[in-house]
């Protein structure tokens, strides 16, 4: 019986690519796709400002000082550990994925700046929260369509990358 010391290569590269994988997986990154599902957290925050808008009408001003950041610009300007690792691993994630994943959040960033727009003009205060509402309800499932692009997933729940890409991907990494 081998222990697990006995397990454990030799070779310098496969124990960098092993390497990689944990350095991906502990900076909470998806080691198929190279994607952090962190940066969702940056919609997540403009959604939240939305909902809060008919309660706390403050989180008006706080919306309209949010502004958007492209996947590199959230983690550089994050204060998260890991932020030179996720850049690295997005800057050379599957082209593909990374389209995906930019189509979902140039979307969410269109609808965003158009409520910002609309909420800066003289709206009466009912009209402000159903659009906050209103946007909010939009963002949702693009956002959640942004997690399974990042999770390696479509919409419909289907593996998106192909067994042999991925590890390919796992390999490489």
């Amino acid at each position: 019986m081998r222990t697990s010391e006995q397990r454990v290569s030799t070779d310098p590269q496969q124990a960098a690519r092993t390497t990689d994988v944990f350095r991906l997986a502990e900076a909470n990154i998806n080691p198929l796709t190279g994607l952090a599902s962190d940066y969702l957290n940056h919609f997540h925050e403009a959604i939240m400002l939305l909902e809060m808008m008919a309660d706390i009408p403050a989180s008006r001003d706080d919306f309209l000082a949010w502004r958007p950041m492209t996947y590199p610009e959230h983690f550089r300007l994050s204060g998260l550990q890991h932020r030179e690792v996720a850049i690295a691993a997005y800057e050379t994630a599957d082209a593909g994925v990374r389209e995906r994943l930019e189509r979902l959040t140039d979307g969410m960033i269109a609808v965003l700046k158009a409520t910002r727009e609309a909420l800066q003009s003289p709206l009466p205060r009912d009209a402000q929260i159903k659009l906050a509402e209103r946007a909010a309800a939009w963002l949702k499932p693009l956002v959640a369509q942004a997690g399974a692009v990042i999770n390696g997933f479509d919409t419909a729940g289907t593996v998106t990358i192909e067994p042999q890409l991925a590890v390919d991907a796992l390999m490489r990494r």
